[in-house]
């Protein structure tokens, strides 16, 4: 769409038969069916999905501590990749979904410092359009050639390399995604995933951070514009705090039918181990009315079983 006079489209790959059940393996290429940009799997993650559009069999309301209402969810276990994005499509990617939304803290004494990885993903099961190609080196990506090796008796023929392994353990702890949490309003769905990124000492107190990705979703064909954010973060340690704002990461994305999906990724930190969050997202129609989205209310649990934190990309 819109390609540029003397641009002509190259073949990708051919097309495989989405897996309705079982995962994928390391070294599957894909498309991804929101986004449109090639990828690969690195690995997968067993998640514990939340969704409050699913009504449970006997739904419980109950009353938090910060006096929130709320209807108790059971999750049922859910597939998501660890993956590499395509350097070559992230520019086309940018303005709907951020590519270096993986972080990590830095190992030194700014507690505050993170580094990001760019082109790493987490992808829904769902959202994998399989394909495979013969070229050996179908992804341009930093990683690609550190972490996979082409090997023509295999399917697929791209399989681990001993560094993707030792990566993948030593950073497990800030990379596993274990709760994934959904709701939908008025057609708009929100989908968050908190991830834990370890504790830092400030000013002889503990700091505990968290990453949480937000994934926004126009299920409608009505075109709606994010205006405003309206957080709620409680702390075990008693302090609930309110952030308002305009729009998110600096943005107001437009959700439409050709672009329905805006994913972003923001952090947070307490001076307690663990905290709850929930809120609201302010959207506005074609003729000037708003209304409010809910944000499912997630927990920010830290790790029992922390070790040091990692510190840099070392193999």
């Amino acid at each position: 769409r819109n390609r540029a006079e003397g641009k002509v489209l190259e073949t990708v790959g051919v097309f495989e038969a989405p897996k309705q059940h079982g995962k994928y393996e390391t070294g599957q290429l894909f498309l991804h069916s929101v986004f449109g940009y090639r990828g690969i799997v690195l690995f997968p993650w067993q998640a514990r999905l939340y969704d409050r559009d699913v009504a449970s069999p006997v739904t419980e309301k109950s009353e938090n501590v910060a006096g929130h209402v709320s209807k108790e969810v059971k999750g049922k276990t859910h597939t998501y990749y660890q993956v590499l994005i395509d350097a070559r499509d992230c520019p086309h990617i940018s303005q709907r979904s951020q590519t270096e939304a993986v972080t990590f803290l830095a190992n030194h004494d700014d507690s505050r410092a993170l580094y990001a990885i760019p082109g790493l993903d987490y992808v829904s099961h769902e959202d994998i359009l399989p394909y495979s190609s013969t070229d050996q080196v179908p992804i341009q990506h930093e990683l690609f050639e550190r972490f996979l090796m082409y090997d023509q008796t295999k399917v697929p023929p791209f399989v681990a390399r001993d560094t993707l392994c030792a990566w993948q353990e030593k950073n497990h702890p800030w990379l596993e995604l274990s709760d994934v949490h959904r709701e939908t309003t008025e057609n708009i769905r929100v989908t968050v995933i908190p991830f834990y990124m370890g504790m830092r000492e400030a000013q002889n107190s503990h700091v505990y951070w968290w990453r949480y990705c937000i994934r926004l979703e126009n299920l409608d064909s009505e075109v709606v514009q994010l205006r405003e954010r309206h957080w709620r973060i409680f702390s075990l340690s008693g302090t609930l705090e309110t952030v308002r704002g305009r729009g998110v990461v600096g943005r107001e994305p437009v959700l439409s039918k050709e672009q329905p999906a805006f994913q972003y990724s923001s952090h947070v930190s307490l001076q307690a181990s663990s905290g709850h969050m929930w809120g609201t997202f302010r959207f506005e129609r074609p003729d000037g009315s708003h209304f409010d989205v809910r944000i499912p209310p997630f927990s920010l649990e830290s790790n029992k079983d922390e070790k040091t934190p990692p510190s840099g990309l070392h193999w």
